[in-house]
């Protein structure tokens, strides 16, 4: 599989700093381009390496690690998204309250899966801060967990694989309208970070 990472800011750095280390090939992009990538890569590269945006949707799993603002610019960038998995690690946040943005009672990962046509969208890496999505996943007494959930088995299994390989343990939840729900800003599984317990540790 091929990876991208859309979004440099805390999110995508944590997310790059965690595929160079598990030397995972990803590709990172943001709106300012490649340029403004040069020093953060130095702690990367030579694993996640720098793209333009158009280059880098080609790839088969994209991450969304953008403001929820700026999801809708990303889904404008194409016209059919089919064939890939779009992975939301975005947050539906109203500021300055920072309060959950009023969507209408919809889960947020249904607001994006209804913009990227065609797309398997799988709701990930979006309940940790930054600093925390950023550290080892890999603890004494067990991993870090991350949560999964999306409308299609199959890119469910295929983004918990990633998570796996990652060094986190992933846990799938669900479609979006479910596990989503439980996952999204505001959510009873935002901001925790829980460890999934070694079978040895005694945990």
């Amino acid at each position: 599989m091929s990876y991208a990472i859309i979004g440099s800011g805390a999110i995508g750095g944590a997310l790059a700093k965690q595929f160079a280390q598990s030397k995972i090939k990803a590709v990172i992009a943001n709106r300012r381009g490649v340029a403004s990538l040069k020093d953060a890569l130095q702690a990367f590269g030579p694993t996640v390496s720098a793209a333009e945006t158009t280059d880098a949707l080609a790839a088969e799993v994209i991450i969304l690690a953008v403001p929820f603002g700026a999801v809708e610019e990303v889904a404008k960038s194409r016209s059919d998204w089919s064939g890939k998995i779009v992975v939301d690690a975005t947050n539906a946040i109203e500021f300055p309250a920072f309060k959950p943005l009023d969507l209408g009672g919809r889960p947020s990962s249904q607001v994006v899966a209804a913009q990227f046509k065609g797309a398997k969208v799988v709701k990930a890496f979006n309940t940790l801060p930054a600093a925390v999505l950023a550290d080892e996943p890999r603890r004494t007494e067990g991993h870090r967990t991350i949560f999964v959930s999306g409308d299609h088995a199959d890119a469910n299994e295929q983004v918990a694989s990633l998570v796996a390989k990652l060094g986190f343990s992933p846990i799938i939840l669900g479609r979006l309208a479910e596990g989503g729900l439980l996952q999204q800003f505001g959510g009873p599984l935002t901001m925790h970070s829980l460890i999934h317990s070694n079978p040895t540790s005694g945990t």
